[in-house]
């Protein structure tokens, strides 16, 4: 049996990632801060602690066959994220699975790409077993619309009409069992995407569908947007996100790879199936006639 060192269990790619371990038949262990914040019956063995103490990542490093490396946002995520690479390397640990970023490169005006790829660098440096995902802009990131959505019926952000090829937290989790449990080359790099590149005017059309109530998409400003940020994220995080859009704007996360389909043999799921999954979320509440 594969165990697998769990980081990030408490994301949403760690929630959706624990059970497809577990389909797949490996022993998972959780390194979580809050142990409370995992769901009932998670059938993981859990360590307690942060990926900054050295000891508790050593103790849940300890006797693995594989781990997932996926941290928190934060300033110094790539140094955390190279340190922990280091103790697994020292741990040895047989494959470390890397979660990047799609287009990651260390010359990128985008700082998390220009992050992501000096942490690629890093683990390439260490000569140990890898694989790295590179997922693009993730469909359940438009939850963070939803609240707007059922509200006002729109929503809005600086991309235009450029194409992302959006990918599903789902399919980067049964990507990411696959690989952890020893599917692919080490060394590979799989730029994990959805079945087609969707514009945000055809994301409002599949919500407007899903809920039977119309949603308008409206291409704002970049300064607006982030001026809509202010106080919702540290300007750190803000600015990222407007230098993220920006990227997408410019049509450079539009490439559909069919990696989804070769790691997990399903197709990679749909903007449509995403907006029917998460109706609730998105659709009005209805108040009763008096």
């Amino acid at each position: 049996m594969t165990t697998v060192l769990l980081t990030g269990a408490t994301g949403g790619v760690g929630r959706a990632l624990l059970p497809a371990l577990l389909e797949r038949g490996a022993a998972v262990r959780a390194l979580v801060r809050d142990p409370a914040r995992l769901p009932a019956g998670h059938g993981a063995e859990v360590v307690r602690g942060d990926l900054r103490d050295p000891a508790a990542v050593a103790a849940a490093l300890d006797g693995v066959d594989a781990a997932f490396l996926n941290s928190p946002s934060a300033p110094d995520a790539a140094a955390t994220q190279c340190a922990v690479a280091d103790a697994a390397a020292a741990a040895g640990t047989g494959r470390l699975v890397l979660l990047s970023q799609l287009a990651a490169r260390e010359d990128s005006p985008v700082r998390f790409l220009r992050w992501h790829a000096a942490v690629e660098r890093h683990v390439r440096g260490l000569g140990t077993g890898h694989v790295v995902l590179r997922p693009n802009l993730f469909l359940q990131g438009l939850l963070a619309f939803a609240g707007q959505v059922a509200a006002t019926g729109r929503f809005g952000a600086p991309i235009g009409d450029a194409a992302v090829s959006a990918v599903d937290v789902r399919d980067i989790a049964g990507a990411a069992a696959a690989v952890l449990t020893g599917a692919g080359d080490d060394g590979a790099v799989h730029d994990l995407t959805g079945p087609r590149a969707v514009t945000h005017p055809e994301i409002a059309a599949a919500l407007s569908a899903a809920t039977g109530s119309p949603v308008a998409f409206d291409d704002v400003e970049p300064h607006a947007f982030a001026a809509a940020l202010d106080g919702l994220l540290p300007p750190w995080q803000a600015a990222g996100l407007v230098e993220d859009y920006a990227h997408y704007a410019r049509g450079e996360a539009a490439r559909v790879d069919d990696a989804v389909a070769r790691l997990t043999g399903r197709p990679a799921r749909t903007l449509e199936g995403f907006t029917r999954d998460h109706a609730a979320a998105f659709t009005p509440s209805r108040t009763p006639a008096a």
